[in-house]
């Protein structure tokens, strides 16, 4: 698998205050992790800290790495993903704003996670919650 052949995605698991987890609904109509892609000469938590106030306005640090993995977004378009535990910065405020990039943001109890967000993503939230990965 090369980079050069799918795009690279690195998205960050973000609950807010008060621990409902901070999702994106996307054009296909799907929900998904806050992030994007890498660009050249960016390092990993750079990539996402800028997408997510890119996204959101909200000022993140980025922690551990929770999974990766090939996901197709459409038939026969895939992305590799990337995902990372995420965490609101020490004295930043929660007060997302919706960027052009998405139709709506989402805050949802783990217990409560829409029907439609893929299942890599799923799996991710699972591991940052339960603390592996």
């Amino acid at each position: 698998m090369s980079s050069d052949r799918y795009p690279v995605s690195i998205k960050g698991v973000l609950c807010s205050p008060a621990g409902a987890l901070v999702l994106m609904l996307n054009e296909r109509d799907e929900w998904e992790l806050p992030g994007g892609r890498l660009e050249p000469g960016e390092t990993v938590p750079q990539c996402l800290a800028r997408e997510i106030e890119e996204e959101l306005d909200l000022r993140v640090e980025v922690g551990a790495p929770l999974d990766s993995y090939l996901f197709e977004v459409i038939p026969t378009r895939h992305v590799f993903i990337v995902t990372h535990r995420c965490r609101l910065r020490e004295g930043a405020r929660f007060e997302p704003r919706l960027s052009h990039e998405h139709k709506q943001i989402g805050l949802f109890a783990a217990d409560a996670l829409p029907a439609n967000l893929p299942a890599g993503y799923r799996a991710s939230i699972r591991r940052a919650l339960q603390g592996t990965g």
